[in-house]
């Protein structure tokens, strides 16, 4: 389609998923650690488990590790003396649970990205058209958002019944998803910059200023509200 390989964004991210057989014991709630160059966090997603994640600078992505018990060890190492909560997740995460990728982004410049859909029988979704840093949660919510746009503006296509609607329906959806993704790429990767700052004195004004007065919980999650009103299934035929 055209498109470049997305960009390496200059720090990586371990992930994992604690299992917890009696129970898991935290709150239902977020709970971060900002450090120098790496910043961690977890938070209960089931009654059994909790979602964990570290994010560190690299100055490349590095080879791929393949053994899950190298790949715990490094993850811990990375959080040696951080907060016994975050250590007693991570140490509770299966072997095989814990997966260590790039972060990488494809910023859609309007004017000069090439188009989403080719001659009305290819179009692009979700991280394949615009993959964004994990750092606002949105990516795999964009690509829900992509589904229901994209199923709208092709019902109505097919409910004209013209040849080129199908087409014209791709167009539609590309520019309607323009609007939203490209913002929500440049605000994850700017706050990505923002929290892994490695300079103390930034850092100190960091975490002093910055995230307790500008990271207001409100505002801030308003990028996560999209209204896609109640969908309809599509009639049935006799």
């Amino acid at each position: 389609m055209g498109f470049s390989e997305p960009r390496y964004v200059g720090h990586m991210a371990f992930r994992g998923l604690a299992e917890y057989a009696d129970g898991q014991p935290f709150e239902p709630k977020v709970n971060y650690i900002y450090g120098r160059g790496v910043r961690a966090g977890f938070v209960p997603v089931s009654p059994t488990k909790v979602y964990w994640f570290i994010c560190f600078n690299r100055q490349d992505s590095g080879s791929k590790i393949t053994d899950p018990a190298v790949l715990k060890s490094e993850a811990l190492d990375l959080v040696r003396g951080w907060p016994s909560d975050l250590l007693a997740v991570m140490r509770s995460t299966p072997e095989g649970a814990v997966v260590r990728t790039p972060l990488v982004d494809r910023w859609l410049w309007s004017g000069r990205a090439p188009s989403a859909s080719r001659g009305g029988r290819v179009v692009l979704a979700g991280d394949a058209w615009h993959p964004m840093t994990p750092n606002l949660g949105q990516g795999a919510c964009c690509a829900l958002e992509d589904a229901v746009v994209l199923a709208r503006r092709l019902a109505a296509a097919g409910a004209t019944g013209r040849a080129d609607g199908v087409e014209a329906a791709m167009r539609a959806y590309e520019a309607e998803r323009w609007a939203r993704v490209f913002p929500l790429t440049a605000r994850a990767g700017l706050v990505g910059a923002l929290v892994q700052w490695e300079n103390p004195a930034v850092c100190a004004a960091r975490d002093g200023v910055v995230i307790p007065r500008l990271v207001r919980l409100g505002p801030f999650l308003e990028h996560t509200n999209f209204e896609c009103d109640l969908i309809e299934p599509a009639p049935q035929s006799p």
